[in-house]
């Protein structure tokens, strides 16, 4: 453990003693049943963005993936390392879960960067350019067909991600049959670092409303 992080070392201490404990009949009951969460959440992989705690859930709820700007790349029938969609496959045809909520969130640095370099999205890194290039549709829907005249460029452009992304999961043949079958809903959501604030969006308008447990539309 030479080099190991000490104050993770010391999280995990306190962990056993206290979350361990907790959840000790979930985490047995995980392991001898396997998982069955009935949400993915497709969130950003910025340090100050944890599902769990957002939801306040425990081990075993959601089925998580994280990325650079919370994306989904559309659906492609190539040879290649498909990190998301390998995720997302498992998500709806191996655990079947009945929702995937695309999670983005404020002053996002994925979207920032290719806001900065938009006409040049390869000078932010070997693998970030090409990656933050899957937002180039959504900043031509937005400037064709703008939601959010009132807000900032940069949460117009992270809610304009989030859309895209959900466009993207209906280019799978299995979500689009999930979908159309009643079987899988889509969401969109977006959380305030600094405020705590979460806002989902309305499947009608694709507007972002502020958003709690008594909101209206929220599914069981």
């Amino acid at each position: 453990m030479l080099n190991f992080p000490k104050h993770l070392l010391e999280g995990y201490g306190r962990y056993l003693g206290k979350g361990f404990v907790r959840y000790k009949e979930t985490h047995e009951r995980l392991a001898v049943y396997g998982q069955t969460p009935e949400v993915m959440v497709i969130s950003c992989c910025d340090s100050r963005v944890a599902p769990e705690g957002i939801f306040s859930v425990g081990p075993g709820e959601l089925f998580v993936v994280r990325n650079v700007a919370n994306l989904v790349p559309p659906y492609e029938d190539t040879e290649g390392q498909h990190g998301t969609s390998a995720a997302i496959e498992f998500a709806v045809k191996g655990l079947k879960v009945k929702h995937i909520v695309i999670m983005g969130h404020g002053q996002c640095g994925g979207v920032k960067a290719f806001r900065e370099n938009a006409n040049a999205p390869m000078v932010t890194g070997q693998f970030i350019g090409r990656w933050i290039k899957l937002l180039e549709p959504a900043a031509i829907s937005m400037a064709c067909m703008p939601i959010d005249k009132a807000d900032d460029p940069q949460l117009a452009m992270e809610y304009a991600g989030i859309r895209q992304s959900l466009k993207n999961l209906l280019t799978f043949p299995f979500i689009e049959e999930a979908v159309q079958g009643a079987a899988l809903q889509l969401h969109g959501a977006w959380f305030d670092v600094g405020s705590a604030e979460l806002r989902v969006m309305n499947p009608e308008s694709q507007r972002f409303e502020k958003a709690g447990p008594d909101a209206p539309g929220i599914a069981e």
